[in-house]
Parts: C-alpha cells; sequence; structure tokens
C-alpha cells in the first residue's frame, strides 16, 4: 500500500468533468485506488463516489493505492491532480 497527499487545485473543485477523468485515470490501473478526505473515503474508481465526497479547490485529500501496479497507479493519478484534471 502507498499513499500521497494532494491538494485539489482546480478553481470549483472536483465538479463531474474532473471528477470523470480522475475515475479514468485511475481505472486504468489493477490496484484498488481510494482517497481520503475528512473522516470519509471515496472509491476514486466511482464518479459518484467522487462527487459524493464534495472535495472543493484547496482542499487536501490523501491518495492510497493498494495492489500490483500500485506505485505507477499513484504517480499517474497525482501527477493528473496536479496538472489539474483537464482544466
Amino acid at each position: 500500500m502507498v499513499s500521497q497527499k494532494v491538494t485539489i487545485k482546480n478553481p470549483t473543485g472536483l465538479h463531474l468533468r474532473p471528477a470523470g477523468i480522475l475515475c479514468k485515470e485511475a481505472m486504468q490501473f489493477k490496484s484498488h485506488v481510494t482517497f481520503r478526505y475528512r473522516e470519509n473515503t471515496a472509491n476514486a474508481k466511482s464518479v459518484l463516489s467522487v462527487l459524493g465526497a464534495c472535495i472543493k479547490s484547496g482542499d487536501e485529500i490523501e491518495l492510497v493505492c493498494e495492489g500490483e501496479d500500485e506505485k505507477e497507479a499513484l504517480t499517474s493519478i497525482v501527477t493528473a491532480i496536479e496538472n489539474g484534471l483537464g482544466e
């Protein structure tokens, strides 16, 4: 299991478009990908789960990847978030 904290930079947070991009990125990997925000844990491969977390701009989440390609998954998803998830 690997994890890393990352701050959401999107001006409007994780609304539908960036949430979809995050999920698409996470689904490329076999590892189980979740993130923690406050006391909640969300499945990063589910758009509804990501949207339900209500992540706003400037919020910090902790990505957690567990599985055979966990390091690659974590690096790829953190990079996508840091690059603004298409925005």
